[in-house]
């Protein structure tokens, strides 16, 4: 059914537990969604050998390196993983002192900031690398993740990407952001509660059993790729473990490798089609703690989000956002980009 005689829906996750508005009415054709300027437009008085701090060669304008891949320091590097410049928060604060309780309000603001930098090649973005130097971007996650669970205050730690100004990247070298925190945030805490709350009630995992038909994009071995039943934004998409698991960072390195494939799918198709979107992603991943009853319910994903609307006023005051695109409609569109890997 073309979208201009579809009427409005609204849609709940049942993920995150937020209604959604599709209103069609409000967009071109699915297909004519176009980026108004491609996130990586170069900047002709930038000079990225002198000004870029993480290209080869400007080591010495970062911050201390925590590891690099490959470790040894006699070859050229491929990936560097570095203490952020300007940091949310401050790791010096002794972990023994960060003192919180579960009615206290006001936390000192120990934490963990970190860069994983992509490259060292300035023109080149994460999609553009082979899928197997791609799913080694996802291992180096891997391992930060696991040296940031050493540290017993450590609640939550969160993976994401910003590509493009407009998404929040400071600078347009190719690369990503870990956040290690010692609370759960409120939306982790609210996807919990209706992940558990779902398994309950049906004795299943949400994850393990969405219905995909129409909203499904592409699969590999051990993940499958769809635009959410109830997707915030336009071309939304999720890239789901197929196995049931809680926590991103137990996946292995064979997974690693096939989750890197269709991640740089994903990218080049949202890329292609959509004109080099600025957009964010997240892994989406459990708690550290996560008990043993919450073991069944929860499961990570990775999110893609395009951003080709803005989120004004009305989502802002309550969390209900409206997408002119429906999911059904841009799984279509995204299943039918053909690109080069």
């Amino acid at each position: 059914m073309a979208s201009q005689i579809r009427l409005p829906q609204i849609r709940k996750d049942v993920i995150t537990g937020r209604w959604v508005i599709f209103s069609p009415a409000r967009a071109k054709r699915p297909s004519d969604f176009k980026s108004k300027a491609p996130a990586t437009a170069s900047d002709p008085a930038y000079d990225h050998r002198r000004q870029c701090p993480f290209c080869s060669g400007n080591e010495h304008m970062c911050a201390p390196q925590i590891f690099r891949v490959p470790p040894d320091p006699g070859s050229d590097w491929k990936i560097r993983v570095i203490e952020n410049l300007y940091p949310a928060l401050d790791r010096n604060l002794k972990d023994a002192d960060f003192g919180g309780g579960a009615d206290v309000d006001v936390l000192r603001g120990f934490g963990f900031h970190d860069v994983v930098i992509e490259t060292p090649d300035h023109s080149v973005h994460l999609s553009d690398l082979p899928p197997r130097e791609v799913g080694d971007v996802i291992l180096a996650y891997k391992k930060r993740i696991q040296q940031l669970l050493t540290f017993d205050s450590i609640k939550y730690v969160q993976v994401f990407k910003n590509h493009g100004a407009s998404a929040g990247a400071s600078l347009s070298h190719s690369h990503s952001q870990i956040i290690a925190l010692p609370i759960v945030p409120s939306n982790v805490s609210a996807r919990v509660k209706c992940l558990r709350e779902h398994f309950s009630q049906t004795g299943k995992c949400c994850l393990c059993e969405v219905p995909l038909n129409e909203l499904l994009i592409d699969e590999s071995a051990h993940f499958v790729s769809f635009v959410p039943f109830a997707a915030s934004s336009p071309f939304e998409i999720w890239i789901v473990p197929r196995d049931h698991s809680p926590h991103f960072h137990e996946l292995d390195d064979d997974k690693a490798a096939d989750l890197g494939g269709l991640l740089k799918l994903m990218l080049r198709k949202i890329s292609v089609q959509l004109n080099d979107p600025p957009f964010n992603f997240m892994i989406q991943t459990s708690p550290v703690h996560t008990s043993g009853s919450e073991l069944g319910s929860t499961h990570w994903y990775l999110q893609i989000v395009p951003l080709l609307t803005i989120a004004a006023g009305f989502e802002a005051a309550t969390g209900c956002h409206i997408n002119p695109v429906f999911p059904e409609e841009a799984a279509k569109v995204l299943r039918e980009v053909h690109v080069q890997m």
